[in-house]
């Protein structure tokens, strides 16, 4: 099952026909993707059964929007590649590395980020989305948490990023437009191995990060668990489970954002996001 956002409501995606959820449920079922992943565990077979003539809404994939709009919680790892640990000269950690990407920089599939100053670099990353509120799950039941997939990008402003000793991340990943995620949700169950997809990322049209999620130091349901080991994990909360190699400022020479750039995240089974890059901010 595919899920996602068109005009602010929640739709299921097949193809390029879409179904308005809460119409089709004749109000039954919430128009409010965050309302419906609120009471996913209830009403997510509701939504998948839905009938073949209930897609009468042509998709157009410049209008879908984030598909979990108004995420509470916004988890990233870093360093969970163990080539991108590598080329930032760490070895893989023992734990997972983690920060915060604040709510109100999550955006959707296609969009124009305007550059703030400073050195902005990609980070394509698989994202999970919580599906229920989730506190100590174990690692064998943690994918019965999740509601979906989704592609994201980590988008990283370096300077404000690692400055001061020690570094904080928050800010530095948090500038407006600096959480793209979509096109869609994808449900668990339509991957083969939904621990094991393809990821790429594509700078103008060249291939700069690609990798298997397989390779990850700790997959998704790793991930789950030790979260949620901490602290509770609500519906809709979104966890950037880490990049590849291939990010600018470990290039040589470094290499960054610039206006004009076109910046294509791709992931195998859910899709991809796009994003144009204007000029810096005065």
């Amino acid at each position: 099952m595919r899920l996602g956002v068109l005009g602010g409501r929640a739709v299921a995606v097949s193809g390029d026909r879409a179904a308005d959820i809460a119409s089709v449920s004749r109000g039954h079922l919430p128009a409010d993707p965050m309302a419906l992943l609120e009471d996913w565990s209830r009403v997510r077979d509701q939504v998948a059964g839905l009938p073949a003539d209930a897609y009468g809404l042509q998709v157009d994939p410049e209008a879908l929007q984030a598909p979990v709009p108004r995420p509470r919680q916004v988890f990233a790892v870093a360093l969970n590649y163990p080539p991108h640990a590598a080329e930032a000269g760490y070895t893989p950690p023992d734990e997972p590395l983690v920060f915060t990407k604040f709510p109100t920089c999550v955006t959707g599939p296609s969009t124009t980020v305007a550059l703030p100053r400073g050195k902005v670099d990609w980070e394509v990353e698989l994202v999970a989305v919580i599906g229920r509120e989730t506190y100590k799950v174990s690692e064998d039941r943690a994918w019965e948490a999740v509601a979906g997939l989704t592609v994201g990008q980590d988008l990283s402003e370096r300077v404000s990023q690692l400055r001061g000793r020690p570094a904080q991340f928050g800010l530095g990943k948090s500038f407006p437009g600096f959480g793209p995620t979509g096109p869609v949700l994808v449900t668990p169950d339509e991957f083969d191995d939904p621990d094991d997809l393809e990821i790429t990322g594509l700078l103008n049209g060249e291939t700069v990060q690609h990798d298997r999620t397989g390779s990850m130091v700790f997959p998704v349901p790793d991930l789950i668990a030790r979260l949620s080991a901490v602290l509770p994990l609500l519906p809709g909360d979104l966890v950037f489970t880490g990049t590849p190699a291939g990010v600018g400022n470990r290039m040589n020479p470094p290499r960054y954002l610039t206006e004009g750039d076109e910046l294509v995240s791709r992931i195998q089974g859910v899709g991809e996001i796009r994003q144009h890059f204007t000029a810096a901010h005065p």
